[in-house]
């Protein structure tokens, strides 16, 4: 039946105002029944450091076993040290809208401000790896809960079994990450607990910045200078193969004892045969799933026990042969 003109009116005016109605509602309410997925980044330190590449695949591998609860976006720089480089990654994603972001930043401090841009924009940050300064965390007014384990304490149980092969007043050095690291300040302190307690002597504290090469050139810069010298502590596996290769070349293999900390696959066969006594294991393959597990929970408004400092503790573990 056709309306008369008035009548024709009156529905557009009614088809109108419910228009209106619809639109009015919140958006949260008009996609209640198909919410998105929420996006979540993985932002890392250098994916030529094994320890990272490990990190990678855990997070790949759980972001496939749980499709239907997230989708995963990862990216690393190309050296631990290239802070400007994860600083675009990070405003990458701020651009992209992800709405959690699980870090290991190359800075605990510069890598601050970024960092901010992200939670003033919205977004879940998480901090793994390397811990951000609480200092500067506090001085941006912001919260930036730490999931990852107590890098003093594993460096600690390494120093400590390697005490044990040593004797009061035997000479030692110290190979430490990039050393405006919080990670790398907290395992040298680990390492200085326990030589402290042993009563052996740190003779020499340099930076390997986390890498194979410079580790080597520090290891053999200390065998040079320092040849009484009985053990190197390196602050990552990475620097400890490097620490590894100077000490063969120096001809003092058996004789300088090596340790480490990550536990990486290129270190267990030197676990295997004495070339390295011992190193930490704090789990790669679940490092960024302990975080991304921690976004989530925060995404779905569940409550997080960090305590009082912020801190998610996770495990850490000495590995020997």
């Amino acid at each position: 039946m056709k309306l008369p003109f008035a009548g024709r009116l009156l529905a557009v005016a009614m088809l109108a105002a419910a228009s209106a109605a619809s639109a009015a509602l919140p958006v949260s309410s008009a996609f209640a029944e198909s919410p998105e997925k929420p996006k979540v980044a993985l932002v890392m330190k250098s994916l030529a450091n094994e320890f990272f590449l490990t990190m990678e695949d855990g997070a790949k591998a759980y972001q496939k076993e749980h499709s239907a609860d997230f989708d995963l976006i990862s990216n690393g720089i190309k050296d631990e040290t290239d802070t400007a480089g994860q600083t675009r990654i990070v405003e990458q994603m701020i651009l992209a809208k992800v709405n959690a972001l699980v870090i290991a930043p190359s800075d605990s401090k510069a890598m601050v401000p970024v960092i901010k841009k992200a939670v003033d924009a919205g977004i879940t940050v998480i901090n793994i790896d390397n811990q951000l300064d609480p200092a500067v965390i506090k001085s941006k007014n912001i919260s930036v809960p730490f999931v990852g384990p107590d890098n003093r304490k594993g460096a600690r149980l390494v120093g400590e079994y390697l005490a044990r092969q040593l004797k009061a007043g035997d000479e030692v050095g110290i190979i430490e990450g990039v050393s405006t690291t919080t990670n790398a300040q907290q395992r040298t302190a680990g390492f200085k607990d326990a030589m402290e307690a042993a009563q052996i002597k740190v003779v020499s504290l340099q930076s390997g910045d986390w890498e194979i090469d410079k580790g080597n050139k520090v290891a053999a810069s200390i065998l040079s200078e320092y040849p009484d010298v009985k053990a190197l502590l390196a602050g990552n596996d990475s620097m400890a193969v490097g620490a590894v290769s100077a000490v063969r070349a120096a001809g003092k293999a058996g004789q300088v004892q090596v340790v480490g900390y990550d536990n990486i696959n290129a270190i267990k066969p030197m676990l295997k045969d004495g070339r390295v006594l011992a190193t930490a294991d704090q789990f790669a393959a679940k490092q960024a799933v302990f975080g991304i597990e921690t976004a989530l929970k925060i995404l779905k408004g569940e409550k997080v026990d960090s305590g009082a400092n912020g801190v998610i503790e996770t495990p850490v573990e000495l590995v020997t042969k």
